[in-house]
């Protein structure tokens, strides 16, 4: 077997490049700044070029593009005070209890100030991230992140997340030596290829079924019921398992206060 195929693409610049995208989607998991910086690095990119393609299809998100508007930033302790089980308050108390910040997004500035429409659609993605893991019930650590990515990447190919649902599977896949059922406790199955695989078809899976989540306008919906407008956009959220943050203790918690 020849590796004739490889020579045009395994170039030394090609290589370079890889290599130094897959070290920031690595270390996305340590520093979300990563994962941003990764999103950025690909705004000229062919896979950005097609994201753009396929979201400028719906009119939709294609005004919103054209419009370039700006998400947050969230007051959390005015969210904190809508009706129990309604978006913002879910979103600001879950994300609270955690001790996150839920305006942790770039700025416009770290995209060019939004010069393209593809600084903006990485702009976008960021800032209504969070806001997905709320919708979808995947859970905010590592066990539900897989998934809640392979939305966008499922409903728009963004190339950011794709790339990082690719490493990571692969990095899983290297590091993969003991039987799946011989392997005790979710923080170590989480980290098994067979575990990744399945987190992103799940993703894979809402992303098909569900209405498209891009130019949903999150601001306007925070006194909305969860429930309902899970209902309205055709997701049918993870809430069991570890993947899912309906089972960390410290979010149920704080909302059932």
């Amino acid at each position: 077997m020849g590796f004739r195929y490889l020579d045009a693409i395994a170039t030394q610049a090609n290589l370079k490049q890889f290599l130094e995208l897959a070290d920031l989607a690595v270390g996305s998991g340590a520093d979300a700044g990563n994962a941003f910086l990764l999103s950025h690095r690909l705004r000229d990119s062919k896979p950005m070029k097609l994201c753009t393609t396929l979201l400028q299809r719906d009119p939709a998100a294609s005004a919103l593009i054209k419009e370039r508007r700006l998400c947050g930033p969230y007051d959390a302790e005015a969210l904190k005070r809508l009706p129990k089980g309604s978006l913002g308050h879910t979103y600001a108390t879950a994300l609270g209890a955690l001790g996150y910040d839920i305006n942790f997004f770039p700025e416009p500035s770290f995209y060019n100030d939004l010069e393209t429409d593809a600084d903006y659609i990485n702009y976008r993605v960021y800032a209504t991230h969070d806001l997905h893991h709320i919708i979808s019930g995947f859970s905010l650590d590592g066990r539900g992140e897989i998934g809640v990515i392979s939305i966008s990447v499922g409903q728009f190919n963004h190339p950011g997340l794709g790339f990082l649902d690719l490493v990571l599977l692969l990095m899983t896949w290297l590091r993969s030596d003991v039987p799946f059922d011989a392997i005790e406790g979710a923080e170590q199955q989480a980290r098994t290829a067979r575990y990744t695989l399945g987190m992103i078809l799940k993703g894979l899976e809402m992303a098909e079924k569900a209405k498209p989540l891009f130019p949903v306008l999150w601001e306007e919906r925070m006194d909305q019921n969860l429930e309902e407008l899970r209902a309205e956009l055709g997701i049918e959220a993870v809430k069991e398992g570890p993947m899912s943050w309906y089972s960390n203790p410290s979010i149920t918690a704080a909302l059932a206060a």
